[in-house]
């Protein structure tokens, strides 16, 4: 067994790890470590592929930016960002039709495969700057400029409504009226005025 086949096993395996603590932890900061390790394998998927850049690209910006700003948003939520209560009739409903479309989704498209049976489509030769800085770049900031900026906004539209949703869930209550208590001590209010004690008919 070759070093490339171990290190491409830990790598899927760390990445399908992270992937299922993501989205069956019930702690919010436990899924996002959890999305933080599937990058990592991502990451060292693209080493195996010769494409140092974009494992590089998912270091920097996933694991560096967006997860760092799901945490952000998580403790910006703070203890309310827990699980939803188990037993509502919404969260049944709900978690019901999940289940039913993605089995539903996953029988569709392996009968699709099953009936057309694809056939395999031999590759061309990559050109020699194929997946270079310059030629991301290039793709980036030419045609791909548009989904670029989208991606841009949808974050920060993301970032606008976690804190909309924060500042909804913590309004200040208003403070109901106290009842005064009962003074225990009926002496003087200061010390001034120890020797002229208040009447009954001032206080």
């Amino acid at each position: 067994m070759s070093f490339g086949l171990v290190f491409f096993v830990v790598m899927s395996a760390l990445a399908l790890a992270g992937a299922l603590v993501t989205v069956g932890s019930k702690n919010p900061i436990r899924s996002a470590v959890g999305l933080l390790v599937t990058i990592v394998g991502i990451a060292g998927l693209f080493v195996r592929l010769n494409a140092e850049f974009m494992a590089a690209i998912q270091l920097i910006v996933y694991a560096g930016a967006v997860v760092v700003l799901f945490v952000f948003v998580i403790m910006l939520l703070g203890p309310d960002a827990t699980a939803a209560p188990t037993g509502t009739p919404k969260s049944r409903l709900s978690r019901f039709v999940a289940g039913i479309s993605m089995v539903g989704i996953a029988v569709a498209v392996g009968g699709y495969f099953a009936w057309s049976r694809p056939r395999t489509t031999r590759l061309l030769p990559a050109q020699p700057e194929y997946g270079s800085v310059e030629l991301v770049g290039r793709e980036i900031f030419t045609r791909a400029i548009v989904p670029f900026e989208l991606t841009t906004a949808l974050l920060i539209v993301a970032v606008v409504g976690a804190i909309a949703v924060a500042r909804s869930r913590h309004r200040v209550k208003p403070r109901q009226a106290v009842e005064t208590p009962v003074r225990m001590f009926h002496g003087p209010l200061l010390a001034r005025d120890a020797q002229r004690p208040l009447s009954k008919e001032r206080a």
